[in-house]
């Protein structure tokens, strides 16, 4: 029995001196003390007992080899020089494009779920939703007046593009400088204030937000405001800022799409005539497609790769991806037709050009910048993307809530509201969740990047996972209102989503290549505490301080491995019980305790990964993608927990925050175990599967009640309904068709009590409710229900017949408008020759 006890005593010592990191020499230190102990025979069998003779002499052989290893210029002499070697010849070199993409953007709280331990100090250190006075007065004033100026219609369908008046109105309120700043003429507002203005119009249009959004992302004005040189600051960004320039960026093209390091498009320095003058400059030829505001852009930001054959630079002769500003109207330069991405009315098209000559100072930045255009684009990528398509996405899955909680207490069949059905309960809490997750790590993002950070891993986390659910919540959207949200037309709604989800999931990096390539894949080399400094040091062209650096970082990586092994494995077999949770946590502390025990699992899980799979990581990319979730589901189940305390912790929210934690581990646990048993590598697959999952799947998803309770909440105009969907356009007006749903719910709802009494009569038969008949009428003549009851009855059917009506069209009305005479020409030519 003593026995027994001593090994589960140096079982506990093992594990604390693993999770606290301990230095070699304490290891060492503890094998010999159990050695001696097991030596001396300080049990019950004595020193006669065979097992302990057995395990002192591994004690001591283990004490021996870790006290060796504790002398530095043994362990550099025995383990690091050879690893050192082995690794520096098989690492891959990184490519130049690589190494930018690495080097661009900070490292925020991703590092901390990588590191296995995340301080919860880091994440609570980030600002709730600041605005300046100005912000909220701009998003109050001209945001509101705009999203009240957009017939959605109009813009869609009967246009199929922006309005002039749209176009004035954001040239003339300065929309489309919001993030250029006073100094050059622009607004300068945060990328908090821009992420909210942005999300209002696309809550309103997603066509206008399109129209606003480009500019104030990756583009000509961001780009400028940070490389360009003074002249170009000084010229271009105050016509940027006032609208007199329409800005677009050329990057993709046909053979360059989610690869856009690998362009075709090229310029070849030289010599030529400009102005009068011989000049310095570059020969371009290039073909681009997909460019947003390309049809009515008066300066085309350009991508393409550099060469400068004859040394007229200085430099070598592969340049590299350089960025340059061109005038659309400049000669040579080809501005297409449009595009019709999903049917969509935003300004969208190709253009090209062939043996087009411009100055070297149109780079951006001047002649000091060639070659550095892949580093602006991923630097400026890093912190936008975590701006703009979040933004509309969060703003998206706001609004199909708010218009479904409407619609689904309004519309009933079978008696009841649709929304209050259990088939369709499930539907509309899942657009809570989406609305609720959405919203907190856009909040949270956001202002990580008005802090100053650029989070690249971060920011690829918010691209895929909010499209990802809006796209989830417009479906669910759409099945509740059934036929009413497929028929088209003025007062639908949900179409204008619909038509835009996939252009959301497509846009600055597909949302496939995110999820597979770029969270993890990416996020490991740059997110883990050690290995991308291992890289760094095998790749130094100096070796001495190559091998200094790396033996740092390897040592610091053995220890950091084992204390992920340990101390997973001690929180998954504990459930998590002792995980951090920051003080004040309350009632959410388990939710805490719960993250802490996944970022240990994932932390260990990830470090093996790349461990084991090193370059090979790329190829794996269902691998990387389960990988990917799993992150990701950790990152925004931590932001739904601060925005929970950003929000004052309102006791109505609590049940919302229990079913989005418990379904964002759910799906954790599965996105892990998706990784764990497909891993390509037997024993590992083993290891992790023990390690991670001991005692069995631990979490399970949100119960019926729970979404049951959620369901409920929502169903009620107030503050809960309110503070969901906050921040998006609402409209009162009974004559638009969603201030129509807002008005109509209030009435129904008022209108309740008297309808029960409506329907009791009708199912005893002393009432009958067909056409012909004014059953509210008789209602009222039987006793049924009062006058001023019946008043209520007949406002609210006439609002709630408004709200299911679908529009119809005389035939020749939906007939393509846009058809011109060339083209029923060619119709007809073709139709003859068939």
């Amino acid at each position: 029995m003593a026995e027994l006890v001593f090994i589960c005593i140096c079982i506990v010592a093992a594990f604390v001196l693993a999770i606290y990191r301990a230095p070699l020499w304490a290891w060492a230190t503890t094998a010999a003390l159990a050695a001696l102990t097991w030596q001396f025979g300080i049990f019950d069998g004595g020193p006669a007992s065979a097992l302990p003779d057995l395990l002192s002499g591994i004690a001591w052989l283990v004490a021996a080899s870790l006290g060796a290893l504790s002398v530095p210029a043994w362990r550099r002499q025995w383990v690091v020089v050879p690893v050192f070697g082995t690794i520096k010849q098989v690492l891959p070199r990184v490519s130049d494009t690589e190494q930018q993409a690495l080097d661009a953007g900070t490292i925020g709280f991703d590092a901390e779920l990588f590191s296995g331990t995340p301080d919860w100090r880091r994440l609570h250190a980030v600002p709730p939703i600041r605005l300046s006075d100005e912000e909220r007065a701009f998003l109050d004033g001209p945001t509101e007046e705009l999203c009240r100026m957009v017939d959605d219609w109009e813009v869609r369908h009967v246009q199929r593009e922006i309005p002039e008046r749209i176009w004035d109105f954001v040239k003339k309120h300065g929309f489309l400088g919001m993030l250029i700043s006073k100094e050059h003429g622009g607004l300068g507002f945060s990328p908090q204030a821009q992420s909210l203005i942005l999300g209002k119009i696309a809550s309103r249009s997603p066509d206008v937000c399109t129209i606003v959004m480009v500019p104030n992302s990756l583009g000509p004005g961001e780009l400028i405001e940070k490389y360009g040189t003074p002249e170009q600051k000084h010229y271009y960004l105050p016509r940027l800022a006032k609208g007199q320039e329409v800005p677009c960026f050329s990057l993709t093209g046909p053979t360059s799409g989610s690869d856009a390091a690998n362009m075709r498009d090229v310029g070849y320095v030289t010599k030529d005539m400009h102005d009068g003058r011989e000049v310095l400059g570059i020969r371009l030829s290039w073909d681009k497609r997909y460019i947003t505001l390309g049809p009515n852009a008066t300066l085309v930001g350009l991508a393409f790769h550099l060469f400068d054959p004859s040394g007229l630079l200085g430099k070598a002769e592969n340049i590299g991806i350089t960025v340059a500003l061109i005038p659309a109207d400049h000669p040579g330069v080809n501005i297409g037709r449009r595009h019709l991405p999903s049917g969509a009315a935003f300004p969208n098209g190709p253009n090209w050009g062939k043996d087009v000559f411009i100055p070297i100072d149109w780079v951006i930045g001047g002649d000091k910048m060639v070659g550095q255009g892949w580093r602006m684009l991923m630097e400026c990528l890093a912190a936008g993307r975590a701006i703009s398509l979040p933004s509309s996405a969060a703003a998206g899955a706001k609004s199909m809530l708010r218009f479904s909680t409407a619609y689904g207490r309004i519309r009933k069949q079978f008696g009841l509201p649709v929304a209050k059905m259990e088939g369709l309960e499930e539907p509309l809490v899942r657009m809570v969740e989406a609305a609720y997750v959405n919203e907190a790590g856009r909040a949270v993002t956001a202002a990580m990047v008005s802090s100053g950070e650029k989070p690249s891993v971060i920011s690829a986390i918010m691209k895929y996972q909010s499209t990802e659910r809006m796209r989830r919540s417009v479906n669910d959207a759409m099945d509740l209102h059934g036929g009413r949200g497929i028929c088209d037309g003025p007062s639908n709604y949900l179409q204008s989503a619909y038509q835009m989800v996939p252009v959301g999931i497509t846009v600055e990096g597909a949302n496939i290549l995110t999820r597979s390539l770029i969270t993890f894949a990416q996020g490991a080399l740059r997110s883990h505490p050690y290995l991308y400094k291992e890289i760094q040091a095998c790749q130094d062209s100096d070796s001495q301080r190559g091998l200094a650096a790396f033996e740092r970082a390897f040592l610091d990586h053995v220890s950091f491995s084992v204390s992920n092994t340990f101390g997973a494995f001690f929180h998954n077999i504990t459930g998590g019980a002792f995980g951090t949770a920051p003080t004040g946590a309350d009632s959410n502390a388990r939710w805490y305790r719960q993250l802490w025990r996944g970022s240990r699992s994932f932390a260990f899980v990830a470090d093996l990964t790349v461990a084991l799979l090193g370059g090979g990581l790329k190829t794996k990319q269902k691998l990387t993608g389960r990988m990917a979730d799993a992150l990701s589901e950790l990152y925004l189940t931590a932001c739904v927990l601060k925005r929970f305390e950003d929000d004052g912790k309102p006791d109505s929210d609590r049940v919302i925050v229990a079913l989005v934690a418990a379904n964002g581990l759910h799906r954790f646990q599965e996105a892990m175990r998706g990784a764990i048993d497909n891993f390509p590598v037997t024993w590992a697959r083993i290891l992790m599967r023990a390690v991670v999952f001991p005692l069995g799947s631990p979490y399970k998803p949100a119960s019926d009640r729970l979404g049951r309770q959620v369901a409920a909440l929502v169903l009620e105009p107030g503050p809960v309904r309110d503070r969901l969907t906050r921040f998006i356009y609402v409209s009162k007006d009974p004559k638009d068709p969603t201030g129509l749903l807002e008005v109509a719910l209030v009435k129904v709802i008022a209108a309740e009590a008297a309808e029960r009494k409506l329907e009791r009569a009708i199912r005893a038969g002393t009432i009958r409710r067909y056409h012909g008949i004014d059953w509210i009428g008789e209602a009222t003549t039987k006793g049924v229900i009062t006058a001023d009851e019946a008043a209520q009855l007949r406002e609210a059917e006439e609002l709630t017949a408004r709200v299911i009506a679908v529009d119809h069209f005389d035939p020749a009305e939906v007939k393509p408008h846009f058809m011109t005479a060339g083209h029923n020409a060619r119709a007809a030519q073709s139709a003859a020759a068939e």
